[in-house]
């Protein structure tokens, strides 16, 4: 539990007041599959682009774990946005 109590994260205010802008316009707009993909893309974007140094540590080097992080991240990203563009018509 200390892992989860003691860990922070540095989120831009701009950014978080982007990620609303975006999430209430496509939200009223009826758009909730976009809402969700913008919501995941930014989540993505925080844990890994915003906040590198933390996970890669005071070295340049990264190790395997911060690239698969990315890749899974993007993975679900691209079979979310697959997903929720298909249409079943019955």
């Amino acid at each position: 539990m200390e892992f989860w109590f003691g860990t922070e994260i540095c989120v831009p205010v701009n950014q978080l007041v982007l990620l609303l802008i975006c999430s209430t316009a496509a939200l009223l707009f009826g758009k909730v599959k976009l809402a969700l993909l913008i919501n995941y893309f930014f989540t993505l974007f925080w844990g890994y682009f915003v906040n590198k140094e933390l996970l890669i540590g005071s070295g340049s080097e990264a190790s395997h774990f911060v690239h698969l992080y990315v890749l899974f991240g993007l993975a679900v990203i691209f079979l979310a946005a697959v997903g929720f563009l298909m249409h079943r018509h019955q």
